[in-house]
């Protein structure tokens, strides 16, 4: 692998095109960081996502941070460094398989996919029997939060373990068949029926969620009405998932 003459480019700041071509594939954010010497976490967070649409490996992405840092540094990566890419790799994985399968392993819950399948189902349901979705149904979102309102602090697969004992409490309420689905890293949804009894289900389930053990975490449960057009539902989704 040809090696370049780092300080030269260094004190410029400017990442030179030779170097630039001999830089791995998606990793050209991290050489500029790199050169610019701003903080290269997040483009290596960016870098961990992308390479999971491309199907790298995580040893092939690591391979690929490696040799990054030898042609603009000249040294091995930062364990920092490291420590992003191979995270969001690892949770951009975990994405992905949970869109191919419908219950998140770690939580119980459905995925993504499979709560926009059920909600779709609804929507042609309502075409045959006449009845609006809004009037017939809504979400019910439990989201878990920082108490003290700043970012929710924890490693991932610490918050998945409390979403789960979420999932645990939302399953206790809602056991009539209703889907339970995970929104996103820290949130989950129950499709469930509009009825008389929905205000006594959300006590109760505020009551359960009060009695779990989440650390420093908060619980926010709040109804999220349906529009009538399936199209918006998707949007809707989309938002609730970011």
């Amino acid at each position: 692998m040809p090696m370049f003459p780092a300080l030269t480019f260094r004190r410029a700041g400017v990442l030179p095109e030779r170097v630039r071509a001999a830089v791995p594939r998606r990793f050209e954010a991290v050489a500029e960081a790199l050169v610019a010497r701003t903080d290269v976490l997040g483009p290596c967070s960016v870098v961990g996502r992308d390479v999971v649409g491309d199907g790298a490996a995580l040893a092939e992405a690591l391979e690929d941070l490696r040799s990054t840092y030898r042609l603009v540094r000249g040294t091995p990566p930062a364990l920092p460094a490291v420590e992003a890419l191979a995270v969001a790799w690892s949770e951009a994985t975990l994405e992905y398989l949970h869109d191919l399968s419908c219950e998140d392993p770690l939580t119980g819950l459905a995925s993504l996919a499979h709560v926009r399948s059920r909600l779709e189902e609804l929507y042609r349901e309502a075409e045959l029997c006449d009845v609006p979705v809004p009037g017939s149904h809504a979400l019910v979102l439990v989201e878990l939060r920082s108490r003290g309102g700043t970012d929710l602090p924890g490693h991932p697969f610490t918050r998945a373990m409390r979403l789960a004992q979420v999932a645990e409490a939302m399953r206790a309420v809602f056991c009539g068949g209703q889907t339970l689905g995970r929104l996103g890293p820290d949130r989950a949804v129950a499709v469930v029926p509009r009825s008389r009894d929905l205000a006594v289900s959300l006590g109760l389930l505020r009551d359960l969620l009060s009695d779990l053990d989440l650390g420093s975490t908060g619980v926010r449960v709040w109804v999220e009405g349906l529009p009538a057009d399936p199209d918006a539902t998707g949007s809707l989704l989309g938002e609730l998932a970011r």
